[in-house]
């Protein structure tokens, strides 16, 4: 997988993989840099090999942004809240590993989870009664949309602060996300996600193609609060809901499938990688929710000894395709994704509960975990988003209007983290 990074090379952007597409020979977005840091921090939870640790802490410093909200600049011309909430996830990762902690000076990782969260605590608003939108600026086509990922991202990393922190706040806000996500239909009766639906109906032409990824996210948030909540009822079944849609609908023959383009690889280069995500969550909901322990483990196993088959490809003979189902028959495709999910299911078989010795679980701010949080992260983020793009005259009398309410919102919001 590293073989595709070359952020520590002269000339070259620290912290993010060649891209986007169409750039030769593969393209990848922003985010999936983000996602591909997540996935080394567990690789070095999993299996102590810190071999990539330096160049891990690195990347995701430099690419924090100026307000140390992982919202880069750089990249404002395609920002989404999953983008960002992939960045969040990351550093909340770091912090629930104790990974080895930033240089004096630089944002430490739970800082950064918190910046992530509040900056996107505020930008939910009335259209479809709810929800945060795909995308964060106006000018970006998605901004029209309201989608799983989003809203899981934001309800994943509240659960996990909650937990981390103890502060009620975080919960309630993944509360009413998640009451927001079922009530509008993106998950159904059946515990089904869906990917999105757009505000000019009112949320209500429901896009009912499912990927991997959302019931991954969503789950994991699930087991979070049910850790959090010293198990409650409610958390439990909601947690038994989505593992049976995860595993009916991912799982075919026990082995991971991504339904929504396996069947004929017509994956785009982000589907490529979303099975790296669903195993490992999976793998943490056995350690958050351990009555979901005797369903998870055996189809992560299946899965890794299929996936290890499918990594018999290329020139050198050990490249990873994404058809894990067919076995030693290399599929033909090649790329980080391909690579990191398969790293990402084996290496989660390193979990073990009996016999053997525990991979730790995340940790807490009162269970081990060192890094120091900042409740206030995110307030000198730019929170107008006309501040980044051409404004006439009347654009930036509307902008004062809109900055002065959104800093009132965002300074209330602060300060209620603060208690």
């Amino acid at each position: 997988m590293m073989t595709y990074y070359h952020g520590n090379e002269s000339g070259e952007i620290p912290g993010v993989l060649p891209g986007p597409p169409p750039n030769p020979p593969w393209g990848y977005y922003w985010w999936e840099s983000g996602a591909m840091w997540g996935a080394l921090i567990d690789y070095w939870h999993y299996t102590g090999d810190s071999t990539y640790n330096d160049l891990i802490e690195a990347g995701i410093q430099w690419q924090a942004g100026e307000h140390d909200d992982m919202m880069p600049s750089n990249w404002s011309a395609s920002m989404g809240n999953d983008d960002q909430g992939f960045w969040g996830m990351t550093a909340m990762s770091a912090a629930e590993t104790n990974f080895q902690n930033p240089k004096p000076g630089q944002p430490s990782w739970l800082a950064l989870a918190q910046a992530v969260f509040n900056t996107q605590a505020v930008r939910t608003d009335n259209t479809c009664n709810g929800g945060l939108r795909w995308q964060v600026y106006p000018f970006l086509s998605g901004y029209d949309y309201k989608n799983s990922i989003a809203n899981g991202c934001f309800f994943n990393l509240g659960a996990r602060l909650a937990r981390y922190t103890n502060n009620e706040t975080y919960a309630e806000y993944a509360e009413e996300i998640w009451d927001w996500t079922t009530g509008v239909g993106l998950i159904d009766s059946n515990y089904k996600i869906y990917d999105g639906a757009h505000i000019e109906t009112n949320c209500t032409d429901i896009n009912k193609i499912q990927f991997s990824y959302n019931m991954g996210v969503w789950l994991l948030g699930a087991a979070m609060l049910y850790n959090h909540t010293n198990g409650s009822a409610i958390w439990e079944q909601r947690v038994n809901s989505l593992l049976t849609s995860t595993l009916d609908t991912f799982f075919p023959n026990g082995i991971a499938y991504e339904v929504a383009c396996e069947p004929r690889l017509t994956c785009s280069t982000d589907m490529f990688s979303f099975k790296s995500y669903l195993t490992r969550w999976l793998a943490q909901t056995t350690q958050m929710a351990p009555f979901t322990r005797n369903q998870i483990m055996p189809v992560l196993k299946s899965s890794a000894v299929a996936a290890a088959q499918q990594c018999s490809g290329g020139s050198n003979g050990r490249t990873c395709g994404l058809s894990w189902s067919k076995g030693t028959q290399w599929d033909g495709t090649q790329g980080v994704g391909q690579q990191m999910a398969a790293m990402s299911v084996i290496f989660t078989n390193l979990l073990q509960f009996e016999n053997g010795v525990q991979i730790g679980p995340p940790l807490t701010n009162s269970s081990g975990g060192t890094s120091v949080g900042n409740p206030n992260a995110g307030a000198q983020s730019v929170v107008d988003p006309t501040a980044i793009t051409p404004a006439t005259t009347a654009d930036r009398a509307g902008a004062g209007i809109l900055t002065t309410l959104t800093l009132v919102s965002v300074t209330a919001l602060f300060g209620w983290m603060s208690i």
